[in-house]
């Protein structure tokens, strides 16, 4: 992580409490900050995942059924996941720059353990007995005759549908490392659009891809052509997100330099580029 992050155990030597020597190195500050948004991003992405929402609508338009790829009926119909997604790409391409490869492969693996974590927690509260005196119907009066139902219904997702987005995730955040650095390679510290965007409009794509192939093509038995046809209307969407984000990377980088300083933040770039053959 470019050897800015961890704070040498000789300097907990003098006697002062360790989590003062932790909060007084700021890029160490920096990364548990990052790393929090990162996972709880991630987190609130897979619980509110379930639900569907219709993007013509958010612009007060009424859905107008197209095809493409013979895929007839399609709309730009989403997960609601997709609203934090595109931040998650952000905050990857920030660690990235600063800590390094081996900083995001570490968060990620973090992330993913914790997402299983909260769906084990989820499979559990749903399988212990309801109460039935009270909670189930407690509900009624605004339309939700079954809290329990409900409740499965939010938080069950389907085994495949888990499989699937973790997956993808994991293999996205992957990609999108890789065409990082190697965009980094040649254009050094300059063009920071080029290689933000760049590494997300592809891992985006790998993303889109993966999820649905093995949440509906092994899970549901779609065809290739109905995978491919919703894959390129989410990503199309994911797409314009990554561009229309970009602005923000710039307005993060400026606070962490005001924060850290020019110094610190060159030299911390300078060690992420570095770290990635480490």
């Amino acid at each position: 992580m470019g050897g800015c992050v961890f704070v040498p155990l000789s300097e907990f030597a003098t006697g002062r409490p360790m989590i003062h020597k932790i909060l007084a190195d700021k890029p160490t500050k920096l990364f548990i900050t990052l790393c929090s948004f990162f996972v709880a991003n991630a987190l609130i992405a897979e619980c509110i995942g379930g639900k569907l929402f219709s993007l013509e609508r958010v612009f007060g338009m009424e859905p107008q059924p197209f095809t493409l790829l013979g895929e007839q009926g399609l709309t730009y119909t989403l997960t609601a996941g997709v609203l934090l997604w595109p931040l998650e790409f952000i905050m990857t391409d920030i660690v990235n720059e600063y800590f390094g490869p081996k900083a995001v492969r570490r968060i990620s693996y973090t992330a993913v353990a914790l997402i299983c974590y909260a769906f084990l927690m989820f499979y559990l509260a749903i399988h212990v007995p309801a109460d039935k005196g009270f909670w189930q119907g407690s509900q009624k009066a605004e339309g939700i005759p079954d809290m329990q139902a409900a409740f499965t219904g939010v938080f069950g997702q389907g085994m495949w549908i888990i499989v699937g987005s973790l997956v993808a995730f994991l293999v996205s955040q992957l990609v999108d490392v890789y065409i990082f650095h190697k965009i980094k390679k040649v254009t050094g510290e300059k063009k920071v659009w080029l290689r933000a965007t760049g590494s997300t409009v592809v891992s985006q794509l790998v993303d889109s891809f993966v999820v649905l192939f093995i949440a509906f093509k092994i899970g549901k038995g779609w065809s290739y052509q109905r995978v491919i046809s919703i894959c390129l209307v989410n990503y199309s969407y994911k797409f314009v997100m990554a561009v229309v984000l970009t602005p923000l990377i710039y307005l993060i980088e400026r606070g962490i330099e005001q924060y850290l300083g020019k110094e610190t933040t060159h030299r911390m770039k300078q060690s992420a580029m570095g770290a990635e053959n480490a």
